[in-house]
């Protein structure tokens, strides 16, 4: 009777490394290793920190095996470079070692899982050298289980190791890392990747395209166990030679030549043409959520080669597509890129949450080619300019040559609170009380106001105070029909408050002027229509219909903001040397 077929096994797993020589991509955690075993310093313990599929439990096998390793002749010690045949090599490779304890923090989250390593590590390892826990994803353990664990960690006895792994080192606590040696597993760089894909291939005998190599690997992302899968779906999805466009049907994948087809007509500003290429690459199965990655991908990929010419040397990027992108990053400007980068990000979420993806991906390609066709703010100024300017409106004010608009903001007082006053107000100040003195004009008695940070009785002075007649003292005014019906009361109540002197406040029903905020209205509107004639706002208002003037700052005002951000003139400083 001939002997069972052996069930097959994933090439992830047949293809996992042994030795610190198979691992691919981390050469500078396996040279500590190497110096710290060849220098009999090795760590109470451990911490392999990186992305999915970079080899952190599998390292923590390999060390595991190393410093139990026996050699073939059962006399060697602690080394990098394990046997793999003998009793130890063998039992921790198979996960069946008895001192050589796997635990997964994730299903074993609480002190009482921790609570039996810590009643264990006082016994000596049975059969090996050392007693060795490896605790895989560690940052799951609740906080109380990390606090239990860190008076073993720091003084563990002699003959126990400990191995953590995690993808999320933050979540970590830091009394635990500070009692470990750290290593940061990297990504796997895209030539190491394709090699290490090729070596597996020819393993199995099996043809794989270059350019589908390339594929796995962009897909992988710097994992290998994700590039390795994918390599093992692509072997059978390919059922002989695996070309790339099968991988890429695997994948759900755009052709990548084809995104660069898509992303040249958006950028052209031809709506038509786009939406027919979005619309053959739904029909032949892409994805439009993975179509619209792709083109942020490529603007990803350009901008970054205009920035950085060397970036277009990629492996996994075929030479038709290199030359195609260094030709687009030296015609489209870097403001181009952006704004396609902002308004990709934002269409992703929108095709994510739409209920339907392709209707939501050809409104995003739609407001995409809309926006390429916008000319840049330089452009456009100087379309302006060379322009005819038609002749500016008559008189000698608003808006001057330059552009910027002059004209006069409602002053707020005249002098300040507490400021001497000039004039026929000064005769009118003498005649009352030195304190009421202080408010000449109405101005001042609204300052008084704002001073005192009554922002309710502010807002109902400004704009429902219609003033007949002011003099320190005594207000009249025409309330407007949405006054408050105590407002006057109110009034002179805060005034005698504030001022220590009678206020009379009276209503009346005629002779009221306009209200400040009417006044302030008035006047902003007059500016912007004011400003709307001059050629170079026209001009604009005219590339952009829908744009409207929704603030304008007078020369005085910019003066004015200038003035109170200044720091203050120290006009004499102390000298500490100076002789008096």
């Amino acid at each position: 009777m001939s002997d069972p077929k052996p069930a097959y096994q994933v090439l992830a797993r047949k293809y996992r490394p042994e030795t610190f020589a198979d691992l691919v991509g981390q050469d500078a955690m396996v040279r500590t290793l190497r110096n710290a075993f060849a220098a009999d310093r090795i760590a109470q313990a451990f911490i392999m920190t990186g992305i999915r599929g970079t080899g952190k439990t599998t390292t923590a096998r390999i060390i595991a095996k190393g410093m139990n390793c026996i050699g073939p002749n059962g006399k060697g010690g602690p080394t990098t470079d394990p046997c793999g045949t003998c009793e130890h090599c063998v039992a921790i490779m198979e996960g069946r070692h008895v001192d050589v304890m796997e635990m997964d923090a994730a299903s074993n989250t609480g002190v009482g899982d921790i609570r039996e390593i810590i009643d264990s590590v006082h016994y000596r390892a049975a059969s090996a050298r050392y007693k060795i826990y490896i605790i895989d994803e560690v940052h799951m353990l609740s906080t109380n289980a990390f606090n239990a664990l860190l008076k073993t960690l720091e003084e563990p006895p002699a003959h126990v190791k400990f191995i953590f792994a995690t993808t999320e080192i933050r979540k970590v606590p830091v009394t635990v890392l500070s009692r470990c040696q750290r290593f940061d597993l990297r990504r796997i760089e895209p030539e190491v990747m394709i090699d290490l894909l090729k070596r597996i291939a020819g393993g199995e005998e099996a043809q794989i395209a270059e350019d589908a190599l390339a594929l796995i690997t962009r897909a992988a992302e710097g994992s290998a166990r994700d590039a390795t899968s994918l390599l093992d779906q692509a072997i059978s999805h390919g059922a002989g030679e695996t070309t790339a466009d099968q991988v890429r049907a695997m994948l759900g994948l755009a052709d990548r030549g084809r995104v660069l087809d898509l992303f040249e007509m958006v950028m052209r500003g031809d709506v038509a043409t786009a939406l027919e290429e979005l619309g053959a690459q739904y029909a032949d199965g892409a994805d439009p959520l993975a179509v619209l990655r792709d083109l942020a991908e490529v603007t990803h990929w350009i901008s970054v080669v205009k920035i950085t010419p060397d970036a277009a040397e990629d492996p996994t990027i075929s030479p038709d597509e290199r030359a195609r992108g260094v030709d687009l990053s030296g015609r489209l400007p870097m403001r181009a890129m952006t704004r396609m980068w902002q308004m990709l990000l934002k269409a992703l979420e929108e095709v994510s949450a739409a209920p339907n993806a392709m209707m939501a991906a050809e409104m995003a390609v739609i407001r995409l080619t809309h926006v390429a066709e916008l000319p840049s703010p330089e452009e456009l100024v100087r379309k302006i300019k060379d322009q005819p300017q038609p002749p500016g409106p008559p008189g000698g004010g608003g808006v001057g040559a330059s552009g910027s608009v002059s004209g006069a903001t409602m002053a707020r007082g005249g002098a300040a609170p507490g400021g001497r006053v000039h004039g026929p107000v000064a005769q009118l100040a003498e005649d009352v009380d030195q304190a009421l003195a202080n408010y000449p004009t109405f101005e001042h008695m609204v300052e008084l106001i704002r001073t005192n940070r009554d922002v309710k009785l502010l807002v109902d002075v400004e704009t429902c105070v219609q003033l007949a007649n002011y003099r320190p003292g005594r207000i009249e005014f025409v309330p407007t029909p949405d006054a408050p019906r105590d407002l006057a009361q109110k009034l002179g109540a805060r005034l005698q408050g504030w001022t220590g002197n009678r206020w009379g406040v009276i209503v009346v029903n005629e002779g009221g002027q306009e209200t400040i905020a009417a006044k302030r209205d008035a006047k902003e509107l007059a500016l912007k229509e004011e400003a709307s004639t001059h050629p170079l706002v026209q001009a604009v208002l005219s590339a952009f219909p829908k744009a409207r003037i929704t603030a304008i700052r007078t020369p005085e005002d910019m003066a004015a903001t200038a003035a109170g951000e200044a720091l203050a003139e120290v006009e004499d400083e102390w000298d500490p040397f100076e002789e008096d």
